[in-house]
């Protein structure tokens, strides 16, 4: 018997699936030994050398594997092809300890049959050079999170954490907040025209020019600047003064790698970071496709290389040949470079296993969820082999004569000539088309009119945007993306806002601040880049692991043993008021928490008084006014936890009836018809919008109603559904849009304002 260990059931039964009675396919559930919980476990004293013990969840695991190791006659690792599983993979080979003639290392990038059994008849040693980098990245983070948490704990608040790539992170959101905070709009205008002639439709134009000087985007500042141009514009004479056609080309982008993946699904699908990777982990580990069985439909999802394999690139060239066409195919092989330096985590991008299983033919396998996922990788792998799309561009000036004067309106249009690979990756781009017109002729004013604006502050960061923040920093890597924003959120320096966006919290202004006038290096994007450039270097054999850790930890412990004593608690933190404690009649102060500011009474620790901030009981009295508990009849009182604000009755501990605070959005439920629609958090801490008569109602939406119906679905033909009813609800959607909730209704409108 031949014993073949992975990291998860789901891959172990697909796996076994393919090998047959000769091999036992089993699972580690991941690590299986690590440094220690409770202890650094880290030798700072000597070479850095790290112990390590079996956690109590893995005992029974190691236990079970050690009697099958002892029964095979060859042991076979095969945990992903990365550090990490490289790691894993000689963690476990240091527990079973096999004969060196019976241990073998197998990777492949794709759960399919053959690659397995490919992989199998090509054994290799395991890479050192990846499990000393990966156990470079483990120490270092053990030893800045053991050491500078604890440091957290004495000068701010217990529970809070530091970490080597997440405080980067957390700098990063705050520093766009206080950009956002700083911004100061400016005002500009416009002048904005519709044209035409006689008995057709109607383009738009901006004034573009003045004499031979282009309008830049402040050049009209003022309203009276703009009405004075409106006056003398309002009645001229207009003619076509230059017109200009020529071709553009859109080329497909690089298959997906994991950013790319992150960011595209996080703007298309609205999914997270951390559901991202959830979903692909499953598409790659295997799905029952029915009488198939258990199948591997994506290439491995950790990722920074865009290769495609030479098979794949032909079988795809062939599949769109004979589904499309041969104008769908490429004219020639098309291959991306990897941007990445020391691209090392795997050696192709995401893709599907094999592009004939279409999502159409898996869709009846997967959740939703997955679906539109793996719906989005084939897409995206497929459209790498298609011709261009090609674009007529068109743009025409319209010139007027005022004063010695030449004011010039510029339309811009395009209209698609060849879809190519957007025939199967479709794109927001929309056609603007304008009319046929000959130089010199007349075309007719239609309307005109001043136009304000103002300048925009930058955007919060998403998912997608601080993952691309984060690459192009060089900071983090492949497999460390999701967790580490899910890291900050759960660890209360980050919140979601409305539009999934990423919000810091008091509590990491604070901790930012602190960081960076005492710790700049930890938090520094050069230098943090500057250390996952030396674990790459240790991957590739080119540094030890050890100095890199040395030349680090020297520095770091002799500041923190400084800042240590230089650093006062009282002086950070607390924060003197006018309030006077009520049980013992001494001034109360302002601290923070894991949760945020609340006072506390200054004669700690023999009164022990807390309350929230008056601020915040006022901001809360609103919602609560004349709100009775529905078990007692007595008030409710607004109450502060983990989870921020809720509702308790004050008449505990005799009643304990808590509740939610219900913060409404005004829209009435369209699904019961007596609810209202109003904002809650899931459990991942992502905004959504349902029905407060959950759970007798379940209705729920992911985006904000506006509050009114769809008028597209509104005159539909009325069925049962919630969304035909009268319409469905409309709901704010990105880019300033309003469109309608109903999926497969195509209403949209911009918002006004």
């Amino acid at each position: 018997m031949n014993l073949v260990i992975v990291e998860s059931p789901t891959k172990a039964r697909t796996i076994g699936k393919f090998l047959g009675k000769k091999y036992t396919v089993l699972s580690s559930l991941g690590h299986v030994r690590d440094l220690p919980k409770n202890k650094l476990g880290v030798d700072t004293a000597n070479n850095f050398e790290p112990t390590y013990v079996i956690p109590l969840k893995s005992r029974k695991i190691v236990s079970d594997l050690k009697k099958a190791a002892a029964k095979a006659d060859k042991i076979y690792f095969a945990t992903d092809e990365d550090r990490e599983g490289e790691a894993i993979s000689w963690h476990l080979e240091n527990i079973l300890k096999p004969a060196p003639d019976a241990s073998f290392r197998i990777a492949f990038h794709e759960i399919t049959e053959e690659a397995v059994k490919h992989a199998l008849a090509n054994p290799r040693q395991l890479d050192l050079r990846l499990v000393d980098a990966q156990q470079a990245r483990r120490i270092l983070d053990r030893l800045v999170g053991y050491e500078l948490s604890p440091f957290l704990w004495h000068k701010v608040a217990k529970g809070l954490s530091a970490g080597r790539v997440q405080s980067v992170a957390v700098r990063l959101i705050v520093e766009r907040e206080r950009a956002i905070q700083k911004f100061k709009a400016e005002e500009y205008w416009t002048i904005e025209a519709g044209f035409g002639k006689r008995g057709d439709g109607v383009f738009r134009a901006k004034l573009n020019r003045i004499d031979t000087k282009n309008l830049e985007k402040f050049a009209v500042k003022s309203e009276v600047e703009a009405r004075k141009l409106y006056d003398i514009l309002k009645d001229g004479a207009y003619r076509v003064s230059r017109l200009e056609d020529k071709e553009a080309v859109r080329n497909p982008q690089p298959p997906f790698i994991t950013s790319t993946l992150q960011q595209e699904a996080n703007r298309r699908l609205g999914y997270s970071a951390k559901q991202i990777m959830m979903l692909a982990q499953h598409l790659y580990e295997g799905v029952e496709l029915g009488d198939e069985g258990s199948v591997g439909l994506i290439t491995y999802m950790r990722t920074d290389s865009v290769n495609l394999s030479e098979k794949f690139i032909a079988e795809t060239r062939d599949y769109l040949k004979s589904n499309f066409g041969e104008q769908y195919v490429a004219s020639g092989v098309r291959r991306f470079k990897t941007r990445a330096k020391n691209a090392q985590e795997a050696h192709e991008a995401i893709r599907p296993t094999s592009v004939s299983r279409t999502p159409e033919s898996v869709k009846q396998y997967l959740e939703p969820q997955a679906w539109h996922l793996y719906d989005l990788i084939w897409r995206k792998a497929a459209a790498t082999q298609m011709p261009p799309a090609v674009f007529a561009a068109a743009m025409i000036d319209i010139s007027t004569s005022k004063d010695n004067h030449e004011y010039v309106f510029r339309a811009n249009g395009a209209t698609m000539k060849f879809e190519g690979f957007l025939k199967i990756y479709q794109s927001d781009i929309k056609e603007t088309i304008l009319p046929k017109l000959e130089k010199d002729e007349e075309v007719d004013l239609k309307d005109i009119a001043p136009v304000q604006h103002f300048t925009e502050p930058p955007a919060r960061f998403t998912d997608a945007s601080l993952v691309k923040a984060l690459e192009e920093n060089g900071i983090g890597r492949p497999s460390t993306y999701a967790p580490t924003i899910s890291t900050i959120i759960d660890r209360h320096y980050v919140e979601r806002a409305e539009g999934r966006k990423l919000a810091p919290t008091e509590l990491a202004f604070l901790v930012n601040d602190l960081l960076v006038e005492h710790f700049p290096n930890v938090v520094d994007y050069k230098f943090t880049a500057k250390m996952e450039g030396d674990l790459d270097d240790v991957a590739e054999g080119v540094k030890e692991w050890e100095p890199v850790i040395r030349d680090f930890y020297g520095p770091f412990k002799e500041n923190l043993l400084v800042k240590e004593k230089e650093i006062s608690k009282k002086d950070l933190v607390d924060e003197a008021t006018d309030q006077i404690c009520e049980k013992c009649g001494k001034p109360m102060i302002k601290k923070m928490g894991r949760f945020g500011k609340f006072l506390a009474c200054s004669g700690f620790p023999e009164c022990r008084n807390t309350k929230p901030l008056k601020e915040d009981e006022q901001k809360m009295a609103g919602l609560v006014a004349d709100q009775k508990c529905e078990k007692c009849g007595s008030p409710m009182t607004v109450k502060h936890g983990p989870y921020g604000a809720f509702l308790s009755c004050s008449n505990y501990p005799d009643c304990k009836n808590i509740k939610n605070i219900e913060k409404g959005t005004g829209a009435a439920c369209p699904e019961c018809g007596k609810g209202e629609i109003i904002e809650r958090k899931s459990k991942r801490g992502r905004v959504f919008y349902s029905c407060n008569k959950f759970p007798a109602c379940k209705f729920a939406l992911w985006s904000k109603p506006t509050g009114a119906k769809c008028p597209k679905c509104g005159n539909a033909e009325r069925s049962q559904s919630h969304a035909q009813r009268g319409g469905a609800l409309l709901v704010y959607a990105p880019k300033k849009m309003i469109k309608c909730s109903k999926e497969g209704c195509d209403y949209t409108v911009a918002q006004e304002g």
